[in-house]
């Protein structure tokens, strides 16, 4: 028997439930980003899923239209972002049912889209995972809060270094 799995829009009243199903874990964010996330959907900025084990919520991810990072954004292709499963759910298939849901969604509105991916060990999981869905990289190596990172130059190993992989229909 297969556990049901739910994905579906955030709307303003799941704002509190996000905020308290993220807080206690490595995922945590705060409750103004949450907000910000809300009023960018009501603006067809980005969208936001929600991802339910049962009854329970399992973690969010979003599709953002107008991404930061400029390659993305000088070529309009749709970013997926904070792609974050709640601990407890991990490994249990729910990421795949939420990947391949903003997949879907990235893709009905460009034939590209995009996703970025730390590079230190606690990404290992993300990394495979995207490249297993199909990413490549976008040819434009590290890149450090959205600047490539200039050959000889120093950068901080943080959640600001990534690596921006695309992936086409």
């Amino acid at each position: 028997m297969s556990v049901p799995i739910l994905v579906r829009r955030m709307m303003s009243s799941d704002i509190g439930m996000i905020h308290g199903g993220l807080t206690p874990h490595d995922v945590s964010k705060p409750l103004e980003y949450i907000e910000y996330c809300w009023e960018e959907n009501q603006l067809n900025k980005r969208s936001t899923l929600l991802v339910f084990h049962e009854t329970e919520f399992a973690g969010w991810g979003h599709v953002v239209y107008s991404p930061q990072y400029p390659y993305f954004a000088q070529n309009q292709i749709p970013e997926i972002q904070n792609f974050d499963i709640i601990p407890p759910f991990r490994k249990r298939g729910i990421g795949s049912v939420l990947i391949e849901a903003l997949e879907a969604e990235a893709f009905a509105k460009s034939d590209t889209i995009g996703i970025g991916v730390g590079l230190y060990a606690s990404y290992g999981t993300a990394q495979r995972m995207y490249i297993k869905r199909g990413f490549i990289p976008d040819g434009r190596g590290m890149i450090y809060d959205h600047l490539p990172v200039v050959p000889g130059n120093q950068v901080r190993v943080d959640d600001e270094l990534t690596l921006y992989l695309t992936k086409s229909k």
